[in-house]
């Protein structure tokens, strides 16, 4: 059921489930969705790029497990990454727990801001992961 999944409403969202939060104009914070993280399961380890790299929108940044899987994880916009969040690495569990805010895992300096009129917003996320269930 989809209608138990809530959101900040300052997030956009890829259909590949990864959202992102603007910190101000070109700086953006990167994570996966609440509704991703309960459909993995239990997160065990979370595999994040160095500060530095650059990444295309839509390409490989890391990858999550769970005890149920594995999965990419997907940059929703392209940029630089300027800021990883190393507590998940210690504690990933912090992903299901708080994905929005303590669970973040990147912050990235946007290289292209007009891909943000690609992203859906929450509403729209929502209707997605309905009609995909």
């Amino acid at each position: 059921m989809v209608a138990e999944y809530t959101m900040p409403d300052d997030v956009l969202l890829a259909e590949s489930h990864e959202y992102i939060r603007m910190m101000d104009d070109d700086r953006a914070r990167v994570g996966i969705t609440e509704y991703a993280a309960s459909q993995l399961g239990d997160i065990v380890f979370v595999e994040l790029p160095d500060i530095g790299q650059s990444f295309e929108k839509g390409e490989s940044f890391g990858s999550i497990e769970s005890v149920k899987a594995q999965s990419d994880l997907y940059l929703p916009v392209s940029g630089e990454v300027i800021a990883v969040n190393t507590q998940i690495g210690e504690e990933p569990e912090m992903v299901n727990d708080d994905p929005y805010n303590g669970g973040w895992m990147l912050e990235i300096l946007l290289s292209k801001p007009e891909e943000l009129k690609s992203l859906l917003e929450p509403n729209a996320y929502l209707k997605f992961i309905e009609e995909a269930s």
